[in-house]
Formats: structure tokens, C-alpha cells, sequence
């Protein structure tokens, strides 16, 4: 691990703007894809403390972490560990990261839809997907309060 001296209050890691004093497995789990567990194993992988400050970070490290990220597997990091196994076109195991990782999401909503699944359905109403409960939670738009009577008909009310 090579760390430098000098510390970056802002450090780019991944096309994400992570806070340097953050430490490195806290900062990494920052980019979207990338959480707790896939960065640390990143920091045993590559032999860099967990506990360092991300700011610490030499930007030869930071393209040692971002060329991890992008090919896991060739790492030895298991399949199990990704977040896109058994890609639909493709077959391969992935792991997407960032503006990636959100568009494919968003294809994979839209082929449910096309192909009018049941998720697809409930993506398309605007329902709880995962068999949620919906009578009572998850409900959208104006809200229908109880309106209070005004004080002179509640008197009114309790003489008569």
C-alpha cells in the first residue's frame, strides 16, 4: 500500500465524489453498486488497511481499486459476491457500479413491463412489488383527513 502524505478532502473514486475523512471501507461502500462486504474484500484483495482515511489513497491505488471493480473475477473474487449474475443477455456474471448499475436496473423494470410478468404489472400500476401489504400503507396522492366540526355546532350538538 502506498499512501501519500498528503490528504484530499474530495477524492474521485469511480465517477463518485467521495468525503476523503471517510474511512476506506466506509468511502468505497459510498459508489452505487459497492457496499460494506465487496469493499472490504477490495481492501484484503489488494492488501490496503480498511481503517485508512480515503483521502490517504495514492491515485495509483485508486486505479488498482477501479480496475478491481470493473473485472472482480479475474481478482478471484467469488460470483456470488456480484450484483448481476447470469446477465439476461449476455449469460456472464457482472458487477455494476454507478450510472451502469442504474440503467440496467431501469431495462430490466421495463422488460418486465413489456412482457407483462406480474412485477412488470405491479411496476406499471405503481404497487408494492415484493408482496407487501397495500391496504393500508403505500398509499399515493391527496390525503382525505376527518374535518373537525366548528366549535358553535359542537355546543349546539351537546345541549340538544
Amino acid at each position: 500500500m502506498s499512501v501519500q502524505q498528503t490528504f484530499r478532502q474530495i477524492i474521485r473514486v469511480l465517477e463518485t465524489d467521495i468525503d476523503g475523512s471517510l474511512p476506506l471501507v466506509y468511502g468505497l461502500a459510498e459508489v452505487k453498486g459497492l457496499g460494506y462486504t465487496f469493499s472490504l474484500a477490495i481492501t484484503r484483495i489488494l492488501g490496503l488497511d480498511p481503517n485508512t482515511r480515503i483521502g490517504y489513497l495514492s491515485d495509483e491505488d485508486v486505479r488498482k481499486i477501479e480496475a478491481l471493480v470493473k473485472n472482480p473475477s479475474s481478482y478471484g473474487l467469488p460470483p456470488w459476491m456480484f450484483n448481476r449474475r447470469k446477465d439476461y443477455a449476455t449469460g456472464k456474471d457482472l458487477h455494476l457500479v454507478g450510472a451502469d448499475l442504474i440503467y440496467y436496473v431501469k431495462e430490466d423494470i421495463e422488460r418486465e413491463k413489456r412482457v407483462k410478468s406480474w412485477r412488470g404489472v405491479r411496476h406499471a400500476l405503481g404497487l408494492k412489488v415484493r408482496g407487501q401489504r397495500t391496504r393500508t400503507t403505500g398509499r399515493l396522492g391527496v390525503t382525505v383527513g376527518v374535518r373537525k366540526k366548528r366549535q358553535g355546532q359542537q355546543q349546539r350538538s351537546k345541549q340538544g
